[in-house]
């Protein structure tokens, strides 16, 4: 799959729609994905209206000191776990004005995977007070944005069926 061929537009467009109309605001937390969710979704007009803030935390420091994930964690569990982007996710809502928050971290490749977690391992995860979803998923391309566009793409139509869940 070419990551041009993914409507990101039509995909933000109907997050900015539900955001809108359940009068959220949105934090994203990402790592692989280096912003792109943040990008895609304020590509749209009228994005500040529900986006309150993105955190791009690439580094494990950064994780730690942005999002105010415990170091342990991190050391015990990996930057690419489910109690990492638990904690990403909880950490960027506790430090914005946000009611949702999104979290991403993975192995976009080609390198830095690993047998435990191969390349195209992306965890996601979604928090709303005391509300969370996490999910593992495996992507595959040719190229690295490709498992990154797929990511970003299917964190977005997450977050649509995670708002309609919490409200």
């Amino acid at each position: 799959m070419n990551f041009i061929e993914i409507n990101f537009e039509a995909l933000a467009k109907k997050v900015g729609e539900v955001f809108l109309l359940k009068n959220l605001k949105l934090v994203t937390a990402e790592s692989c994905t280096g912003g792109w969710v943040g990008a895609v979704i304020t590509s749209q007009t009228k994005s500040s209206c529900w986006f309150e803030r993105g955190f791009i935390t690439y580094s494990c420091k950064a994780k730690e000191e942005l999002l105010n994930i415990d170091a342990e964690i991190i050391k015990t569990h990996g930057a690419v776990s489910e109690e990492t982007v638990t904690a990403m996710a909880l950490g960027a809502l506790k430090n914005s004005l946000a009611d949702v928050s999104i979290a991403i971290t993975g192995v976009a490749g080609p390198t830095g995977g690993n047998e435990k977690t191969p390349v195209g391992t992306i965890y996601f995860a979604f928090a709303y007070k005391n509300k969370i979803k996490s999910m593992c998923k495996h992507f595959t391309g040719e190229q690295r944005n490709d498992i990154r566009a797929k990511a970003v793409e299917f964190a977005l139509q997450e977050l649509i069926k995670f708002v309609a869940i919490i409200t």
